[in-house]
């Protein structure tokens, strides 16, 4: 482990810089440190659904992914660095074929809900699509590794399919956009 932190508080970011992995100091607002905040946002949810799926499966699958995620976060975090390659990609297809192939054919479009971990499994999806875009905003203005938005885009994926899967598994099922609903009635 590198350095141990004795102390919480540092005070350095009370004027709202912060320092990256390699010692340059940013803007807390700058791309960079909002595409490693919005990754660690992720992995925060994921935890909460960690916290409450029963599924062994999913949980197994999810803690896998964390560990990714804790690596990508030092990828944008220290400029140059590269922790995710190629096969934690096709890791994530692996998964996404496994979990995808016991489900029914989507006919329809799905709303968040389904039972606890499920709606957090659709949480988590949501806050995965904008550490992507946090990510396609830091590679247009400055060099990532490739596999960066590649691995949130798989990413966001999985977390529906496993939304789905837990749906089905905690038996409150998927709920289902309807287009042809009837009006509300307000009176």
């Amino acid at each position: 482990m590198g350095n141990r932190l004795t102390k919480i508080y540092t005070r350095t970011g009370d004027k709202g810089d912060t320092g990256l992995g390699d010692g340059t100091r940013v803007a807390k607002d700058s791309l960079r440190v909002t595409a490693y905040g919005t990754t660690d946002e992720l992995n925060s949810v994921i935890g909460m659904v960690l916290a409450q799926s029963r599924s062994a499966d999913v949980n197994t699958v999810l803690s896998e992914v964390q560990h990714h995620l804790f690596d990508l976060g030092g990828e944008l975090c220290i400029p140059g660095h590269v922790s995710l390659g190629e096969q934690h990609v096709t890791w994530l297809e692996k998964q996404l074929d496994r979990f995808n192939e016991h489900l029914p054919a989507l006919k329809d479009f799905i709303l968040p809900g389904g039972g606890i971990s499920a709606a957090h499994c659709h949480l988590a999806r949501t806050v995965c699509r904008r550490a992507e875009r946090c990510v396609i905003s830091l590679g247009a203005e400055e060099d990532l590794p490739p596999q960066s938005i590649v691995y949130l885009n798989r990413l966001s994926d999985l977390l529906f399919v496993l939304a789905r899967y837990l749906a089905r598994e905690e038996g409150a099922g998927e709920v289902l956009w309807q287009s042809n609903r009837p009006p509300l009635d307000i009176d």
